[in-house]
């Protein structure tokens, strides 16, 4: 059995950008309050945290500032995965030095690598570094998705330890379980499968939900390992329509102006992401206002 980088809801946190930049000031400032809401880990630089536009100077300066923001009260884990797998292993030596507590290594987009390549670009990943590793399944929007018997290779290694699960596909989630044991943790990669995820053996989630409502996510997986289910499978439902409006855009769109509206940075991305629809923002944001998140 592997240690296990954290269990219950780790935010997939955004990145608060200006034109001139990151925006570290709004970036601290949400940080402190996920800690203080009870979030049990975060995960930084990633898809929500517009890694694949940051500079790789600003990358690696998130990945730092998080870090020592965090000063170590819950686990920090960086996105260092990368399609070229040189970069991948020089970002992942960085976020190891840098002191992240965990590695998310996405498969590599576009490339779209066979198994027997996506083997070897994680076991490279992995090999070179002195954390763990959280493999992250997201075939929508990669274009190339890990199977289960791949999964299960890879979970031999000393250094993988997790599997982010996003494809929505249930049977594949189940088939992981049965196949890796308790030599890989698995999260929900997908806010709307949290509680179903964990009926499985999962630890938790990856959470874009968590942005804007730390304390419930984490709460929510609490329920369920404290064997309220019907508690969790609640909150689950509950929660599901702003799930939905936070997905009613290509992620992180909807998020950015969540968090902005609450009052944490700037509506502002980076292209080719472009500021919410005023219909499926005016719906958010309603949303929001219906949880007590903003007035």
């Amino acid at each position: 059995m592997k240690n296990t980088i954290f269990e219950g809801a780790g935010t997939a946190i955004i990145t608060p950008l200006t034109e001139k930049g990151v925006d570290f000031e709004s970036f601290g400032k949400l940080i402190d309050w996920q800690i203080e809401q009870g979030i049990d880990a975060i995960v930084v630089a990633g898809t929500t945290g517009e890694g694949s536009t940051l500079t790789d100077e600003e990358h690696k300066a998130v990945i730092s500032f998080c870090v020592d923001r965090v000063a170590n009260r819950v686990p920090v884990i960086a996105g260092t995965g990368s399609n070229d797998t040189a970069y991948a292993i020089s970002l992942t030596q960085y976020a190891c030095d840098a002191g992240a507590d965990g590695m998310l290594l996405v498969t590599p987009y576009y490339n779209k690598a066979t198994q027997k390549g996506m083997i070897a670009n994680f076991t490279a990943v992995a090999d070179a570094s002195t954390k763990p590793c959280i493999l992250y399944n997201i075939p929508g929007r990669t274009g190339c998705g890990l199977l289960p018997a791949t999964i299960a290779a890879l979970a031999e290694h000393r250094n993988i330890v997790g599997l982010k699960e996003a494809s929505g596909n249930i049977s594949h989630v189940a088939e992981v379980a049965a196949l890796c044991g308790d030599k890989l943790d698995i999260y929900s990669g997908n806010d709307d499968q949290i509680v179903p995820l964990m009926s499985l053996g999962g630890k938790g989630v990856i959470s874009v939900l968590s942005n804007i409502m730390p304390k419930e996510t984490s709460l929510m997986c609490k329920k369920f390992f404290d064997g309220d289910i019907a508690g969790a499978r609640k909150m689950q439902l509950d929660y599901l329509p702003l799930i939905n409006a936070l997905f009613s855009e290509v992620n992180p769109i909807p998020v950015k102006a969540a968090c902005a509206a609450m009052g944490f940075g700037e509506d502002y991305l980076r292209l080719p992401l472009t500021p919410m629809e005023d219909d499926h923002k005016a719906v958010l944001l309603g949303l929001m206002r219906r949880h007590g998140l903003i007035a």
